[in-house]
């Protein structure tokens, strides 16, 4: 039931759809002080959620930095999400593939002995595929021995990547501290899930989407792209919230 709401109410926490609600008043309603209101609800917010600088605010708090210690782990846990399935119901990677490249430096490096990738598919009517099978073959082609390589496949959002590669690790034996590979707007409820779950895990963030730019004059500049990348963070803050109070 979780997962189901989760993916029910996420329409109604993103930007867009309060600026169409907005506007949508501004057409309803009759009288000319809430038509007024509307108008300024809806341009105040797309003023917010278009500038760069704020963004970039927020990212740089939110954000968690990624570790950079000398020390080895026995296993570097990869948070899936870096897989979409395409109308043919096969895998490419996307936007969030960085992930799936700092592993393999982690591999490459021997800074992680193994490899965990967690990711089954998350959508609401799921087809047969699976991302970590997906990975499966595809990580051959990187000279990763098999032996270095865990996969779970049935995971659906971050609580049950937690819960299934708990399972894993301790049928394996690894010993902790174990490496946490995800994006850094995604990396602190990640944390706050897998240690509620009993795993001591480090943060190892990547595929940095904001926060990291220089302050200038474009950063004042309405950008569009700015109100999508809003999408991440107010996800990732309503989903720590309930995280946070989750069982």
């Amino acid at each position: 039931m979780f997962f189901i709401l989760s993916k029910l109410l996420l329409i109604f926490i993103l930007p867009a759809t309060w600026i169409f609600i907005a506007l949508l008043g501004a057409l309803v309603f009759r009288k000319q002080s809430q038509k007024r209101r509307c108008l300024i609800t809806s341009f105040s917010l797309l003023l917010i959620f278009t500038n760069p600088f704020l963004l970039n605010q927020f990212a740089r708090y939110w954000d968690i930095e990624q570790n950079t210690d000398n020390n080895r782990y026995s296993c570097a846990i990869v948070l899936g999400g870096f897989v979409s399935e395409d109308e043919r119901a096969e895998g490419y990677f996307n936007g969030s593939a960085d992930r799936f490249i700092q592993a393999l430096k982690l591999a490459i490096s021997q800074k992680a002995s193994t490899l965990l990738f967690t990711g089954g598919n998350g959508s609401l009517k799921p087809s047969g595929f699976r991302e970590a099978k997906w990975l499966s073959a595809e990580i051959k082609s990187y000279n990763v021995p098999d032996s270095a390589v865990l996969l779970e496949s049935r995971s659906r959002n971050t609580s049950e990547n937690a819960a299934f590669s708990k399972k894993i690790i301790e049928q394996r034996n690894l010993a902790p501290p174990y490496l946490l590979v995800t994006s850094a707007f995604h990396m602190r409820r990640s944390l706050l899930t897998f240690r509620k779950a009993g795993l001591e895990v480090v943060p190892y963030s990547c595929n940095y989407i904001a926060g990291r730019e220089r302050v200038s004059p474009s950063s004042f500049t309405p950008d569009a792209r700015i109100l999508s990348t809003w999408n991440f963070y107010i996800k990732e803050v309503l989903g720590y919230i309930a995280y946070y109070f989750k069982n």
